[in-house]
């Protein structure tokens, strides 16, 4: 019989023979080729493994900071009023929820104006050691009280899309990554541009063409990557005498060996170890196995974690004081196990959840959808602990009793993007979708400079004007300003539309998805200015319906995309 590896399917009349095969569908196999999601390619007969990192990844990795970003999300929307208690405001907040409200007994006082709940203690000590900061009244304008739409505008900055069913469709980490991987498609970085436990909200690291976190569906199944380097199992004697078994065989294998990643986690893992002992809890596992990564210098720059449950419309008390002591205790662990290795002023983490929640407490010892919450910083970076920002007026709610924002999120990213993962400030209002660049003052910045010397941004840099002198050598800030991308005047005609802001040779290639190069789509010098490029009739063969990928190259500049030939 054909028994599947770690299930309990069994046999190919098992019920559970049918959904493992329904769970390789089309998009599962796309992923398995990168075409769909982060992962290797192959190109030609090789496989373009973590290991052999293009010459412009690893320019990108010399350049990068060596800063790492947790984000760590509160899904179901985190009552931030038992998260962070107003103490000048406690008679407000203690009438308006008579039976949910934190004892002042149980109030941990950190300052004179805010404290937290006693079940939180265990981020005492980073507060003492200044490694604890929360931002109040985190939010934005017209704010959503969707799960979905408030998941979607937390991950796409789209706060002006509040339908739920359009909008922007790339993530702010996403964006971030396509500007610094333009040929992600034919060669991506030698480690995990992102890691991402659980499918919520994955739109933070979509791109336009692809989706840059290598995603597992759960932590027993990084852990699982991590300690075997496989993505499945591939033992001959579990697809024997099944009727799919070579399909499936086939599958995950080249699963496996497009997800190189895979090894790469795997030998940091093997690298890394925790050197303190974490609780037996599903988020306290996250963070356990985020440190020995970490420790084991995977390379990776950013991680999204979840943690569900904050959707407190009953029993609330209880609910969050079992979610938040089990945060509190793994954050405080996950600092004491990377400071071993001195890098805990190099992880900076922060919280994130889709709303807040009410004000007043309902009929079932909970609360409901709210707006704005408190979003938390932890990490030796901050370079002091600290309250920002003004915490929102309880007795000045709107009419439905909700908070109102104080604190636009987009600050908050802005901020970590610039200051600690030292994005240009332009980039990083592009990222943003034109939101301007306003620094928080959390206590770290890349230029050296004080935050009060910061100017705003104004956008990109502004292009050369054709009256000015040709660009014999193009600035990198030149380069960056190359657009391209592909579009169908015909269904069955696609075209490349291309822009240069300087005078230069240009070299276009055409490759199918299993990286094998079918040839040249152009290769002349181009002037200053745009061109529009005929595939079909550029190419000498013919081009059967499907996918592929173009390849740009200008200078030692590469860029890739994919195209759609019907």
């Amino acid at each position: 019989m054909c028994d599947t590896h770690n299930t309990p399917h069994k046999g190919k009349d098992h019920e559970g023979h049918d959904l493992e095969h329904k769970l390789w569908n089309r998009r599962s196999f796309l992923q398995a080729m990168g075409i769909v999601g982060s992962g290797s390619m192959m190109l030609g007969s090789n496989i373009v493994s973590a290991s052999s990192a293009s010459p412009l990844s690893s320019a990108i990795a010399d350049t990068e900071t060596d800063k790492i970003l947790i984000l760590i999300r509160l899904a179901g929307g985190n009552d931030g009023l038992s998260t962070v208690i107003p103490i000048e405001q406690y008679d407000t907040y203690a009438n308006a929820r008579p039976n949910i409200y934190i004892p002042e007994s149980k109030v941990l006082k950190l300052t004179d104006e805010f404290g937290i709940p006693s079940y939180m203690k265990s981020l005492e000590p980073l507060w003492g050691e200044g490694q604890f900061k929360a931002v109040n009244g985190v939010g934005y304008k017209n704010q959503s009280l969707s799960h979905f739409t408030g998941s979607d505008i937390f991950a796409n900055t789209d706060p002006l899309n509040t339908t739920g069913f359009s909008g922007e469709n790339t993530g702010w980490m996403g964006r971030h990554f396509e500007e610094s991987y333009p040929d992600y498609l034919m060669n991506p970085p030698e480690a995990p541009a992102a890691i991402q436990i659980g499918q919520y909200g994955s739109l933070v690291f979509q791109g336009e063409e692809t989706n840059y976190a290598f995603v597992t569906s759960n932590i027993d199944q990084l852990e699982r990557i991590a300690e075997t380097g496989d993505n499945f199992g591939l033992d001959d004697t579990l697809f024997n005498d099944c009727m799919y078994g070579d399909q499936i065989k086939f599958l995950r294998g080249v699963a496996n060996t497009t997800y190189e990643y895979s090894g790469k986690i795997h030998e940091a893992y093997e690298r890394g170890e925790n050197q303190v002992e974490y609780q037996d809890n599903g988020f306290a596992k996250q963070m356990a196995l985020l440190a020995r990564l970490i420790k084991g210098n995977l390379g990776t720059k950013v991680y999204m974690i979840s943690m569900g449950g904050f959707d407190t419309h009953g029993n609330q008390p209880l609910t969050h004081e079992r979610l938040m002591t089990q945060l509190s205790a793994a954050i405080n662990n996950f600092y004491e196990d990377i400071a071993f290795t001195q890098q805990d002023d190099k992880v900076l983490s922060m919280t994130f959840s889709e709303f807040g929640r009410r004000i007043y407490e309902n009929g079932s010892n909970g609360t409901d959808h709210g707006k704005a919450a408190p979003t938390l910083f932890f990490g030796s970076g901050l370079n002091g602990s600290a309250f920002v920002g003004e915490h929102p007026k309880l007795d000045d709610p709107d009419g439905r009793g909700n908070l109102e924002y104080t604190v636009d999120f987009r600050e908050l990213y802005g901020t970590v993007l610039a200051e600690w993962l030292c994005v240009d400030r332009g980039l990083v209002e592009k990222h943003l979708l034109g939101h301007p660049y306003k620094a928080i003052n959390l206590g770290f910045n890349c230029s050296g400079e004080t935050l009060d010397d910061l100017e705003l941004s104004d956008g990109e840099p502004t292009p050369p004007t054709v009256d000015e002198p040709v660009a014999i050598d193009p600035t990198p800030e030149l380069l960056n300003q190359v657009v391209h991308k592909p579009y169908y005047p015909t269904k069955e005609n696609p075209w490349i539309h291309l822009e240069l802001p300087f005078t230069s040779h240009v070299d276009i290639q055409l490759y199918n998805i299993m990286g094998q190069n079918l040839g040249t789509v152009f290769n002349e010098m181009m002037l200053q200015g745009a061109v529009e490029i005929n595939i079909r009739e550029r190419m000498s063969k013919h081009l059967a319906a499907g996918k592929y990928i173009y390849r740009i190259r200008v200078q030692d500049k590469k860029m890739s995309k994919s195209v759609m030939v019907a």
